[in-house]
């Protein structure tokens, strides 16, 4: 049974690996967009008219709505929401929802920067970017929304949580559940496959974290390859960067929920609302636990920093830093760029990156959102447990 077990894992990563050699070689990318990217340019633009006349019934209430919504995608919600859902006792929801996000997200951004289909143009079409989070989702390409995805897939996930585990599962909460999704998918129309798809899966992907063989190996295995599958869009974007982040994310919660299920995430763990977990005590776990996370993102980014560096030099890999290290943003020239040059083909060789030089703010970014998530399920909990919270 281990060794069928261990054929699947290793099928797995052996075709995502033949798949990013063979799209490299091939040039997919290019391809696919030269043939999608006419086709979908030309429905935004003949679009552009009847979004024109929507906008035409502008409203307050309607642009703090839709502002509302575009939160679920950003880092401030899954930075302070999720740990608020682990640590009230509902980890089952908090650990799908945190996978499916990382699954849309990673989904939605290949497509998007694949097709690279322009937003409408700003103006006529008016943008709400009343957040910084929004100005950056802004400089992304249109096409999926992240904000419908992942709307879409939260909310009917929710719902069919609710529906499955509720105690109390009556008819008025059924109609209630399925009009507010039904509301929600009228207002953004797509997603419904992508959330099909997980609600087939997510009882094995839960079966596999929990009790697999070979969970923490294979899961960062995985990680690492999907940072190297992901296409290079035609002008550079932050849809990257979101999914490094959410990829990290995914690393730690599983990681964290394989090591520690039987003491905090098992089915029986005190949910919110009941003896074992009062309300002062999920304020106290808020006020031990947002500073606690936010101390090793802060630690995580800083070992990030001088780790992944290191590692690059040892292996000969040339390294830039776009943000994170200024010092690595200087331009190299003479000998120094001819061994850049040399070692940009040992890059390609085993990467098979279009890149000649490697950026480590992708590795630290990784790291950093890996450790904020092991220390939401992980570190978090067994703080908690310390002072009986």
């Amino acid at each position: 049974m281990e060794s069928v077990l261990a054929a699947w894992q290793v099928a797995t990563l052996g075709g995502i690996v033949s798949w990013i050699m063979i799209s490299s070689c091939l040039n997919v990318t290019q391809k696919l967009r030269s043939l999608l990217q006419p086709w979908v340019t030309h429905y935004v633009i003949i679009g552009t008219a009847f979004i024109l006349q929507i906008q035409k019934y502008q409203h307050k209430f309607l642009d703090s709505l839709f502002s509302g919504l575009s939160c679920v995608v950003s880092v401030p919600f899954y930075t302070g929401f999720l740990p608020l859902v682990f640590w009230s006792g509902h980890v089952k929801l908090a650990r799908h929802m945190t996978l499916l996000m990382a699954f849309c997200d990673y989904l939605g951004n290949t497509i998007k920067d694949t097709v690279s289909a322009p937003r409408p143009s700003c103006p006529p079409v008016r943008r709400v970017t009343a957040t910084k989070d929004e100005k950056e989702n802004a400089l992304e390409y249109g096409l999926p929304s992240s904000h419908t995805l992942n709307t879409v897939c939260l909310a009917g996930y929710l719902l069919h949580y609710v529906l499955s585990y509720s105690q109390n599962n009556y008819a008025v909460t059924q109609f209630a559940g399925v009009a507010l999704l039904c509301l929600l998918v009228g207002l953004i129309a797509v997603g419904l496959a992508v959330l099909a798809f997980w609600l087939t899966v997510h009882e094995y992907v839960d079966n596999f974290i929990i009790s697999g063989h070979n969970v923490l190996s294979f899961w960062s295995a995985l990680s690492f390859l999907l940072l190297f599958a992901y296409p290079t869009p035609e002008l550079p974007t932050p849809s990257f960067e979101f999914h490094t982040a959410f990829n990290g994310v995914a690393l730690g919660i599983v990681a964290g929920v394989h090591l520690t299920y039987y003491q905090f995430h098992h089915e029986a763990a005190p949910v919110i609302f009941s003896p074992q977990l009062s309300i002062p005590a999920f304020v106290g776990r808020i006020l031990v636990g947002m500073p606690t996370i936010l101390l090793v993102k802060f630690c995580s980014k800083a070992l990030a920093k001088w780790i992944v560096p290191v590692i690059s030099n040892t292996l000969g890999i040339p390294i830039k830093s776009t943000s994170y290290i200024p010092m690595l943003n200087a331009p190299v020239k003479g000998k120094e760029s001819d061994k850049i040059k040399q070692s940009s083909y040992a890059q390609k060789l085993f990467f098979f990156s279009g890149q000649d030089i490697f950026d480590v703010d992708t590795g630290i970014r990784f790291l950093q959102y890996a450790g904020l998530a092991w220390s939401v399920v992980d570190l978090a909990p067994s703080v908690f447990a310390h002072l009986r919270l």
